[in-house]
């Protein structure tokens, strides 16, 4: 197949064209930086005017789009307009790009975020019933889906994908708390009560490959595992993972403190993303790895 990644020098976006060649498919890869992935085209762009990478559309089976600054940041005006831009401004180009395509790709698979379901402790949250929240995060992706859908294709089905935390031991965030759990402060955060969706990476390549060569109906898919944990689970299974027997807590206050020094928000921990993949398990797809001893 013909594979097109937008936003591949990302840690899922690397992810995806090391799977799609390891499979033996055509890979190209639209990117500010060059992810230098052996065997992969790779094609520069600004992530919102055309350029020559349109051409690699024409006839594409698969558009990947996993362009987006990352949320972990301060959220000062600055950067919440860059996060705005760079996942709003990116996916409208690539629909402009493939509204004037001859032959126009099979299928479009943009991601979007669990985020953007409200804080849940009282029920999870799927794609039928699940509540929108409000506050910024909620809002990006709002509008990322919105510039998303809003665009004329008939020929191309479209996904939005709201994917959750993908967990791999080679990149994202289980490697920073494998750290903290080693140096000791793998204790609960916070309450530690608080949900925590995730998907292990395996299982995060297969869904995409399953919701198109089962030719899934076009709309938006919770991309994560059957059974969210809870921070402080999560925290425990990698102290008995890694051997570690100190588990410092960290409170709310300090992980408020500690997020102004490490120039990060405070809730991407803090949030309770209660999520689960209803339409996938519908479908028929099967987890590899269900629950977070497993990872």
């Amino acid at each position: 197949m013909k594979i097109v990644i937008f936003g591949a020098s990302g840690f899922l976006g690397k992810a995806l064209a090391v799977h799609y060649l390891e499979n033996g498919n055509n890979v190209y890869l639209i990117s500010r930086n060059d992810p230098k992935v052996e065997r992969a085209q790779f094609y520069p762009w600004d992530g919102k005017t055309l350029g020559t990478w349109v051409l690699c559309l024409e006839e594409a089976d698969i558009v990947i789009n996993m362009a987006g600054k990352s949320v972990n940041c301060r959220y000062t005006k600055q950067n919440k307009e860059l996060i705005y831009s760079s996942r709003l401004d990116t996916t409208t180009i690539i629909g402009i790009a493939i509204e004037k395509c001859k032959h126009p790709p099979k299928f479009w698979i943009n991601s979007s975020s669990t985020t953007i379901y409200r804080h849940a402790t009282d029920k999870p949250q799927d794609e039928p019933t699940g509540e929108i929240g409000t506050d910024f995060s909620c809002d990006v992706c709002k509008k990322w889906e919105r510039a998303f859908f809003q665009t004329t294709t008939p020929s191309t089905i479209k996904y939005a994908l709201r994917i959750a935390l993908v967990l791999d031991s080679h990149g994202g965030v289980l490697p920073v708390l494998t750290k903290l759990v080693k140096a000791g402060l793998g204790g609960a955060q916070g309450s530690g009560t608080q949900k925590v969706s995730w998907i292990h990476i395996e299982d995060f390549l297969r869904s995409i490959e399953f919701i198109t060569i089962q030719k899934l109906p076009e709309g938006i898919y919770n991309i994560c595992a059957p059974n969210p944990t809870d921070n402080e689970t999560m925290m425990r299974h990698l102290r008995k993972k890694h051997d570690a027997f100190i588990d410092l807590p960290t409170k709310k206050w300090m992980l408020k403190v500690g997020s102004l020094l490490l120039q990060t928000k405070a809730e991407l921990v803090l949030k309770s993303r209660w999520v689960i993949p209803t339409k996938l398990l519908q479908a028929g797809f099967v987890f590899q790895r269900k629950m977070i001893d497993e990872v």
